[in-house]
C-alpha cells in the first residue's frame, strides 16, 4: 500500500462526512490532510515571551529538532506560526533550506527556554503555531485496508506520542481519539511522537463507540485490548483490515467501547510481570498485526 509521508490528503469523490472536516482557508480553497486551527490569530504581534513569571501553554509551541522539522514540512503548515531558533540552528535550517519559507527568528538558549515548560528540551528549535485539529475519519478509513490505531481515553502526552511514533513506524493509517478527553498534538506529546502527529493522520471524534460503528460499515474489524481475555493477540488477529483499541492505563477500554470491539484479546506474558506500559504494548499489539497483515495472499 502505497502512501503519502506527509498528510492524508486524499479527497477523491465524495464520501459520507464523519468527524471534523478540515476547515477552509480565507480563499475558499479546501486544505488537504492535517488543517491546524483556523489562522484567526496573528502571531506577528506577538512578543518572544511574556512578562517574568508568566506562564506559556505548552499547546501552542512545538519544540526539538525533529518535532520542529516534521512541522516545518508539513504542507498545511505553511506560512503559518513563528520559526525561532538559535544562532547555530538558524544557519542549519537555512543551509538546508529546511525552514520551507517561514522566516527564522534568531534568540539565544535562555529565552527559548522561558518560552517553553521547565525541562522542556528544544535542541534549540521552537515553533509557535496552533496544535493541529484533525482530518475526517473516512479520509483515512475508506477504504478498509490495513491497521487504525484507536485510543480510548489516553492522556498522558508522553504515551499518545510515542503510540503516534510506532503507529507510523509500522505503517498504520491512521490513528482515532475522543475529542473531548485526549491532549493536543503539540507540546510534549509532539516531541515525544518526533514527529509523526505532523505525517500520521488523526480523527478526533465525539463517540468512540459511533466511530466504530462506521468502521464496521466500511469493513474494518476492532480488535481491543484487554489484559483479563482469555484470547491471545495471535489468535484473535488476521489479515483483515484491523482497528486496534488501546485504553487507558488505569482503567483499560470502557465498557460501551468494548461492547463495539469484535473481539477482546490479551498480550500474553510468560514473565509473570504483567505491567507493560500503553505505549510499549500498543508497539507489540502494531507489530503482531503487521505480521497479520503481511500473511494477506500467501
Amino acid at each position: 500500500m502505497s502512501r503519502n509521508p506527509e498528510r492524508n490528503d486524499r479527497k477523491a469523490g465524495k464520501k459520507p462526512v464523519f468527524g471534523n472536516r478540515p476547515q477552509t482557508a480565507p480563499d475558499g480553497s479546501k486544505k488537504g490532510g492535517w488543517n491546524p486551527n483556523p489562522p484567526t490569530k496573528s502571531f506577528a504581534d506577538s512578543t518572544p515571551r511574556g512578562p517574568k513569571g508568566a506562564k506559556s501553554d505548552p499547546d501552542a509551541f512545538v519544540w526539538g529538532r525533529h518535532p520542529v522539522l516534521a512541522a516545518l514540512a508539513n504542507p498545511a503548515r505553511k506560512g503559518m506560526g513563528r520559526l525561532l531558533a538559535t544562532e547555530d540552528r538558524a544557519a542549519e535550517l537555512e543551509r538546508g533550506n529546511l525552514n520551507h519559507g517561514h522566516k527564522i527568528e534568531v534568540m539565544d538558549v535562555q529565552a527559548l527556554d522561558r518560552m517553553l515548560p521547565a525541562g522542556a528540551v528544544h535542541q534549540g528549535l521552537v515553533f509557535k503555531v496552533s496544535p493541529l485539529e484533525g482530518v475526517a475519519l473516512d479520509d483515512f478509513a475508506d477504504p478498509a485496508e490495513g491497521i487504525i490505531v484507536m485510543l480510548d481515553q489516553l492522556t498522558d502526552p508522553q504515551n499518545v506520542g510515542a503510540i503516534f511514533r510506532s503507529a507510523l513506524a509500522f505503517g498504520a493509517r491512521g490513528i482515532i481519539v475522543q475529542d473531548r478527553h485526549s491532549p493536543a498534538l503539540a507540546g510534549a506529546l509532539a516531541k515525544a511522537s518526533v514527529g509523526a502527529t505532523e505525517k500520521l493522520p488523526c480523527a478526533r471524534v465525539t463517540n468512540l463507540s459511533r466511530a466504530l460503528e462506521r468502521l464496521a460499515d466500511l469493513g474494518w474489524r476492532a480488535v481491543g485490548l484487554d489484559g483479563d481475555s482469555e484470547e491471545t493477540l495471535e489468535t484473535a488477529l488476521d489479515d483483515r483490515p484491523t482497528v486496534l483499541v488501546m485504553g487507558s492505563e488505569g482503567d483499560g477500554i470502557r465498557r460501551l467501547v468494548a461492547e463495539h470491539c469484535d473481539v477482546l484479546a490479551k498480550i500474553p506474558m510468560p514473565g509473570g510481570f504483567e505491567s507493560l506500559n500503553v505505549s510499549n504494548a500498543a508497539a507489540v499489539a502494531l507489530y503482531v498485526a503487521t505480521q497479520k497483515q503481511a500473511d494477506k495472499g500467501k
